[in-house]
């Protein structure tokens, strides 16, 4: 498990690895993830959109942004927390994501929420992430 926690917001990942829909030999690898961001602060807050820097194992990076997250821009008060699982696929066996969230609050502000760097690799494969 992964975990950040910018302005009282926490963000929680726990990525696996999804064998049946990985092909190895066709050099196809996806994960999953899922994601749980939990409002600990005093403040409603709704989640805007998603930006995600993704980094296989050869160092090729893509970037990925979005509005909200599988469909859903969620709204959270004070004590809430959001729950969603999504997918990434790789062309390689390891990989790091890492991204932000951009959340607004009652009053208008926006402002981004970390989603903490982790690491997509075979199982019995896991290396460190910085």
């Amino acid at each position: 498990m992964y975990s950040a926690v910018t302005r009282n917001i926490e963000v929680q990942v726990r990525p696996f690895y999804l064998e049946d829909r990985s092909d190895p030999s066709e050099n196809r690898y996806v994960w999953g993830y899922q994601v749980t961001i939990d409002n600990q602060s005093d403040e409603f807050v709704q989640l805007l959109s998603r930006y995600w820097h993704i980094t296989d194992g050869t160092g090729r990076v893509e970037e990925v942004r979005g509005a909200g997250v599988v469909g859903d821009q969620p709204e959270l008060n004070p004590g809430d927390s959001y729950q969603y699982t999504s997918g990434c696929p790789l062309s390689t066996p390891s990989g790091i994501m890492v991204g932000h969230y951009t959340m607004r609050n009652k009053l208008g502000e926006t402002f981004d929420v970390a989603i903490p760097a982790f690491s997509l690799d075979l199982p019995g494969t896991r290396r460190t992430v910085n």
